[in-house]
């Protein structure tokens, strides 16, 4: 074969190359995220959602809260109504949603098991690459969990006051005294979904604190440093570390999430836990027995502890796609632990599907009407409680103002 025709061949064949990775990375980023989180994140109705005039009125006289979303991860502007994904400002507002903790999800591995999740590989790598996500957090957990925080933190600076994010107990105060005179706002906490953001560092600890994180979970999919993951692989407790996290973000009045937390991780947390802890989002063995689930004697010492179990609003937390598998895992929840440690958590924008979007929420007050649960329970459970847990544990701003050495 003629040496000339196989360079020119070659030089051909190396420029469409070239232009097919052009084509491909610029479809990445044009298309892939949108695609990828409509594929994902569902709702099984649309709204406006029918409700009745009595449960309407109810609920817009509630603060309604919700433990856990993952709207962050997504690339888009969360202060403009969107047809994508299940959560943004105007449809919290639409919702009478008065808190919504948004979580940073940093980590995601390759081949993610619901019973045995070995961390390797990530997921999240092309899709953060793809959103145009700053380079440092391609690789970083850590990266990934503050440029989230800054993330929300823009949006609530240009949001005009419509979304004030929570970082102390006066902050909490100071919005709804504001939420009195004007019920079309909302608000945020954030959280991390799993603390190998930490890489291994206890001074990161601090470092999200100060951008904001006021809850944190020890493990999301797979085991780490602090502790095991229900869907982990060895699944086991609290290590050493993980012992010096914990006391540390007490210290610094970070709430504790036992979501995704080992059986063994759930108890020695409790073990050692001064303040109270939450489930942020998932569902309850006796309505949708799964190892993810909480059992009944979980539920009872959550109780114990002065903690709150967040129901999840998706098929592997209820059993079910619809409104009535929520209220089932509610009700249960209610008659274990007591209608005190019941709160939401529905985990919108998680890769899930849900009955309805952040602007349904009176769907479940409706339903908790129509089961006969009592005003003052249905209020609780909607928010109340979950104010409740979240003020006791914030820092005050005199708390945030004097850090402590991690120990």
């Amino acid at each position: 074969m003629n040496k000339a025709f196989v360079r020119v061949w070659l030089r051909r064949a190396g420029w469409a190359a070239a232009v097919l990775l052009i084509v491909f990375v610029a479809w990445g980023y044009m298309f892939m995220p949108g695609m990828l989180m409509n594929a994902v994140n569902r709702a099984t109705s649309h709204g406006p959602y029918a409700v009745s005039e009595p449960a309407q009125t109810l609920h817009n006289r509630l603060h309604v809260a919700d433990l856990h979303c993952d709207a962050l991860l997504w690339c888009r502007d969360l202060l403009k109504r969107d047809t994508r994904g299940l959560v943004d400002v105007p449809r919290l507002i639409e919702g009478n949603v008065s808190l919504q903790v948004f979580s940073a999800v940093t980590r995601m591995p390759l081949l993610s098991s619901f019973t045995s999740t070995r961390n390797v590989g990530d997921v999240l790598m092309p899709l953060v690459y793809f959103q145009g996500w700053p380079a440092a957090t391609w690789f970083s957990p850590r990266e990934r969990a503050l440029y989230q925080a800054g993330v929300l933190d823009k949006d609530a600076q240009a949001s005009n006051g419509l979304l004030t994010i929570l970082r102390t107990k006066e902050d909490m105060d100071r919005y709804l005294e504001r939420r009195k005179e004007n019920p079309k706002i909302t608000a945020g906490l954030l959280s991390i979904e799993g603390l190998h953001a930490l890489e291994g560092d206890l001074e990161n600890v601090r470092v999200f604190f100060h951008a904001g994180y006021r809850m944190m979970s020890p493990s999301h999919f797979f085991d780490t440093e602090v502790g095991g993951s229900a869907q982990g692989l060895e699944k086991g407790g609290l290590t050493d570390f993980g012992k010096r996290v914990i006391k540390f973000m007490e210290q610094l009045h970070i709430t504790v999430d036992l979501a995704h937390a080992s059986p063994k991780l759930f108890d020695d947390v409790l073990d050692i836990a001064s303040r109270p802890v939450v489930v942020s989002h998932g569902g309850v063995q006796g309505a949708c027995n799964n190892a993810r689930n909480l059992s009944d004697d979980q539920l009872r010492r959550l109780a114990q502890n002065g903690g709150l179990a967040g129901i999840g609003f998706w098929n592997m937390a209820t059993c079910g796609e619809d409104v009535d598998s929520i209220l089932r895992a509610i009700q249960h929840a209610v008659a274990v632990a007591g209608v005190d440690h019941v709160a939401l958590g529905s985990d919108f924008d998680g890769a899930t599907r849900a009955p309805f979007d952040a602007s349904g929420m009176a769907l479940l007050t409706q339903g908790l009407m129509q089961a006969g649960v009592p005003e003052a329970d249905i209020a609780k459970i909607m928010g109340e409680n979950a104010f409740r847990v979240l003020r006791e544990n914030l820092p005050s701003e005199k708390d945030s103002s004097s850090i402590p050495q991690p120990q």
